[in-house]
């Protein structure tokens, strides 16, 4: 009987459980290198919204200053509306005829951290809150 069964199972392959556990570990470490790395480049695309809408709002305030002395607080004021679904909510705090500074902040990970930009006449873009390092 057992000289029946080596037979039968002469010529067929197979993995062991050892070599299967091996390639699971493989994986394993693999994953645990791959997924951080893709989380902060997600998180780093988000951020990219903030950064294209600020310079937006810096161009639009530019433009209305050359024409009327002064920066406004007023978005709608100065020709810029968000398109689209946006994470962040856009406000200008501060604007006097000689200097402003917009302001993007919103959650991009869901989390109570918002997410915090900055920009001012000078363009100087800042981020006061980094949501991606929380």
């Amino acid at each position: 009987m057992l000289t029946g069964l080596r037979r039968r199972m002469k010529g067929k392959k197979g993995f062991t459980l050892i070599e299967l556990m091996i390639v699971v570990a493989i994986i394993g470490i693999l994953a645990a290198i791959a997924i951080p790395n893709f989380l902060r480049y997600q998180c780093k695309a988000k951020q990219s919204e903030a950064k294209a809408n600020l310079g937006s709002i810096f161009t639009n305030e530019e433009a209305y200053r050359a024409e009327n002395d002064t920066y406004s607080t007023n978005l709608t004021t100065i020709g810029w509306a968000s398109s689209g679904s946006p994470r962040y909510t856009y406000t200008v705090p501060t604007a006097t005829s000689t200097l402003f500074t917009a302001r993007a902040a919103g959650s991009i990970d869901n989390d109570a951290t918002n997410d915090v930009w900055t920009i001012d006449q000078g363009r100087t873009l800042s981020n006061s809150t980094n949501d991606c390092t929380s």
